[in-house]
């Protein structure tokens, strides 16, 4: 009799398995994407043009917190990973980021620095703690720097194109998303931070957001700058000015999509190359730089020949 109940139950457990595992792969066309924040709003974009085109699709954002969902397709992210993690993905290039420094726009710092300006040795000695920094002696304007509390692609960005790491940036933190900076420095008329064009301008109207002043730099590294430099005024010439990649003082990255090489998730697939293709026309709107084209290409590619034997 115990011969049969236990046969019973490990019949039970089976199909329970099975049943759980059938429940995760009953569905090919749903696919979860999870990562940076401030990429959202051009995400989700992407995600409704792709099911208007697909409506078997079924995509969705699972938001990221202090760590990533247990369970993803796609993962975007702001910054290079580590050689080891990039072995294990399949990446595409899909748009590159600009950090520009803001103030309150009610700031003492933000109406003198609208006029002065910021070059590579102000920055640092602003920003980041470095007892061997060059000084500015006429900096004695009162400011308050806020970061990032947590790891993340925006401050590692920032710090690494100054020749710092994340921890070197000085100032309040701040827990949670890039958002939170923001929030944080309209709170403070002595704030001032780093963000990506998308937050700092309006995308509807291409002027800076409410309570938040840019401070212009010196982006061809003569040391001082210039009136067109000033000229902040509106998200798309910003955006100009910046696509040059022989421009100094700021810091520019790559967003990237990426999937495990074991993911055998059709849909993934066939939005990851959708996107390859589709993606550079919202770019400009969302306060974006087109990728390298060769780059972008080469991984496509990629992709293509994964998404092929798998």
């Amino acid at each position: 009799m115990r011969s049969i109940k236990s046969l019973l139950v490990a019949t039970g457990l089976s199909l329970a398995i099975s049943q759980s595992g059938f429940s995760q792969t009953a569905n090919p066309n749903e696919v979860v994407i999870t990562g940076v924040r401030f990429a959202y709003p051009l995400v989700e974009k992407w995600i409704g043009e792709y099911k208007a085109a697909n409506p078997q699709a079924q995509i969705r954002i699972e938001t990221r917190t202090v760590t990533d969902p247990q369970k993803y397709d796609l993962l975007i992210e702001a910054y290079e990973q580590e050689k080891e993690v990039r072995e294990t993905r399949e990446y595409i290039s899909v748009a590159r980021y600009a950090l520009l420094p803001i103030a309150n726009a009610k700031s003492a710092f933000a109406k003198e620095y609208a006029e002065k300006g910021l070059n590579e040795k102000t920055y640092k000695q602003i920003f980041f703690h470095d007892i061997y920094a060059e000084k500015d002696k006429t900096l004695d304007t009162p400011y308050t720097i806020y970061t990032r509390l947590q790891k993340a692609g925006a401050p590692i960005t920032f710090a690494k194109y100054f020749g710092y790491e994340q921890k070197d940036i000085k100032g309040k933190t701040i827990a949670g998303a890039d958002e939170h900076l923001i929030k944080a420095l309209l709170k403070d008329e002595t704030g001032v931070t780093y963000t990506i064009p998308g937050l700092a301008f309006d995308l509807k109207t291409r002027k800076p957001t409410e309570g938040i002043a840019l401070i212009p730099v010196d982006l061809d590294g003569n040391g001082r700058v210039s009136k067109e430099e000033k000229s902040l005024e509106n998200l798309d010439q910003v955006l100009a000015s910046v696509e040059n990649e022989k421009i100094k003082n700021v810091p520019v990255e790559y967003i990237h999509l990426s999937i495990d090489k074991h993911n055998s998730n059709p849909e993934a697939k066939k939005f990851l190359l959708w996107v390859a293709e589709n993606a550079q026309k919202d770019l400009q709107q969302f306060g974006y730089l087109k990728p390298d084209p060769k780059r972008l290409q080469d991984e496509k590619q990629k992709i293509e020949r994964f998404a092929a034997v798998n």
